[in-house]
């Protein structure tokens, strides 16, 4: 195939500059060219390119369209039928000419990283400043941005095509079959091993958005408990979380002594665990921590999430501007699916536990006019309280931001995802046996799970009385209880963040087959209810087709057989 599919060449803005620095990435034929790869900036720019180049529309849409808009989460929003790609994606409709079966930027980052992997080396030859040290920082930080790609993809499409080498001619054709998603899951974990320890552990505070905004070794540490987890390597995954969660707990014991009294409640540890809490010192109003992680962003849970200034004339985050709305289209072209919406009006609590839980009142915003339809608060808005003064429980809302100037960071690892990571594996270790020693640490693994779950529960927890605020372990002392328990709490904590419908994904892979993931995105109802069953009930269903354009230039690719011949096929129905 020819290189479009691994190289797209743009004019990039810079992550990490001042408002009027800009950085111009020159065409990939002067990149390469020894000319320029001669001093440790020139290696700094084009991994600023890599960062620039995640940070791009398009990059992010499909974070977001992979990992929510098939799952339970979503429905469609305002004017969304006007928009016939995602439209059919809320439909299961999906076939190989949807324009979000498009992966190309996902390799271009690849590519990029590829890139400077092959030159960098030559620039530590060439200037002294540049160090063994910090070339070895970069061979890290660009290995777990090519991995994080290659991540998103094997969860989307199952297999792909894989390679670590750069490609540089315009001319050059490739035509590389599709690497089986065990080959390439193992791939990204002996690569992301190898390199972890070369990684930064810590950026100097007087680089604000270093240390979430650029690959650190706890943002390594997290794609190896979530790879991990994959790959049913459940002690491993549980491994790296612990050093995780002891990182930021050595982070707080740094911070503890600089705490006010205005935000004195919400230093406090919660269960151990160094969770923002979300009321403030008052106790009558939550959104702190809200407001910390969505709004103002790179806040202390944070491990890894793509900045976007607080300036109008930096880069914004369009693809939440787009699909989750702003101010002009607000619910913009996704909204939370109707049976989210009214959980709590309607006392079903299927999805969260009670009305006292505050991430029903700060992930969805109620839509003016309508009753009981909601649009997507959670990266929308830079601010949201929870007031418990008044005799029902009223959230009150920051301003939407305005079209074309969202400024919300998108997160891609926080503390709370990697605890119910751990909380995940910690279940899938239980022992299921009938024998005495069996059901004795099955119930000790359970227990560390359910107190995880129970932490981060907690947190969001508004009612007054103490005793609401505990989950109650008699309903869910068993493994298969707690496994629904760990899934339901990832829905209620990461909602809208694109994680859920890969968490179902990985939950059929794991038990062969889609039952429970039928089960539950059948319940948002007309859009992806009734289909659903026949169309996903085979596992090759669940992943994305092969866009068109990939199989007319590479012969080598084979079409995901639930998509038929892939040319004009939507999901192919089981028999």
């Amino acid at each position: 195939m020819r290189n479009r599919f691994f190289i797209y060449l743009f004019t990039l803005l810079p992550v990490f500059s001042s408002c009027s620095d800009f950085l111009e990435i020159e065409p990939k034929e002067i990149i390469v060219l020894d000319k320029y790869w001669d001093q440790e900036a020139d290696v700094e720019g084009i991994v600023a390119g890599c960062y620039s180049s995640m940070q791009s529309s398009a990059v992010i849409e499909r974070m977001m369209v992979w990992g929510e808009f098939r799952s339970d989460n979503i429905t469609g929003g305002k004017n969304y039928e006007n928009n016939i790609q995602i439209a059919n994606i809320f439909k299961e409709n999906i076939n190989a000419s949807n324009t979000y079966a498009k992966w190309g930027d996902f390799y271009n980052v690849i590519n990029r990283c590829n890139i400077v992997q092959k030159y960098a080396p030559q620039v530590a030859e060439k200037d002294p400043a540049y160090t063994q040290s910090k070339l070895n920082t970069t061979i890290a930080e660009v290995s777990a941005l090519r991995d994080l790609m290659y991540f998103y993809l094997i969860r989307t499409f199952r297999d792909v095509p894989y390679t670590t080498e750069p490609f540089l001619d315009d001319n050059q054709t490739i035509e590389l079959p599709a690497t089986p998603f065990k080959d390439v899951l193992e791939a990204l974990i002996e690569d992301l091993e190898k390199v972890q320890s070369m990684a930064v552990k810590r950026y100097p505070l007087t680089q604000t958005y270093y240390q979430r905004g650029r690959i650190t070794q706890d943002a390594i540490h997290a794609m190896l408990c979530d790879l991990h987890l994959w790959n049913g390597d459940y002690q491993a995954a549980i491994n790296y979380a612990d050093q995780i969660i002891n990182a930021k707990l050595e982070e707080y014991e740094s911070k503890k002594n600089q705490k006010n009294a205005v935000t004195a409640n919400a230093n406090d540890l919660i269960d151990g665990y160094p969770l923002i809490n979300d009321n403030d010192a008052t106790g009558s109003m939550y959104g702190y921590a809200f407001d910390q992680i969505f709004g103002q962003g790179n806040s202390s849970e944070s491990i890894f999430e793509l900045i976007f200034m607080n300036d109008d004339e930096m880069l914004a985050n369009d693809a939440v501007s787009s699909l989750y709305g702003n101010a002009t289209t607000f619910p913009g072209l996704a909204r939370p699916a109707d049976f989210i919406g009214t959980d709590i009006s309607d006392e079903s609590f299927t999805v969260f536990l009670s009305k006292y839980d505050t991430r029903f009142y700060e992930n969805m915003q109620p839509i003016s006019g309508q009753s009981n339809t909601y649009g997507i608060n959670k990266y929308t808005t830079n601010s949201t309280a929870v007031d418990m003064t008044k005799a029902d429980i009223k959230a009150e809302y920051g301003k939407l931001y305005t079209e074309k100037k969202n400024h919300s960071n998108w997160i891609v690892y926080r503390l709370s995802d990697i605890m119910l990571m751990k909380a995940e594996a910690l279940v899938e270790l239980a022992p299921e046996g009938d024998n005495d020693a069996d059901k004795a640490d099955a119930e000790k693994l359970l227990k560390q799970a359910f107190a995880i779950i129970n932490a981060i529960n907690k947190r969001s927890n508004c009612s007054k009385e103490a005793g609401d605020k505990e989950l109650d372990w008699d309903k869910y002392s068993s493994k298969s209880l707690m496994r629904t328990l760990v899934l339901e709490e990832r829905q209620r904590e990461l909602m809208f963040e694109g994680k859920r419908w890969y968490d179902l994904v990985r939950r059929s892979m794991r038990d062969g087959n889609t039952s429970f993931l039928v089960g539950q995105a059948a319940r948002k109802g007309s859009d992806g209810g009734t289909a659903i069953s026949s169309k996903l009930s085979r596992l090759d269903a669940i992943f994305w087709p092969y866009h068109t354009d990939e199989l007319k230039v590479n012969k080598n690719l084979k079409q995901n057989p639930a998509f038929g011949s892939g040319e004009n096929s939507s999901i192919v129905k089981s028999e």
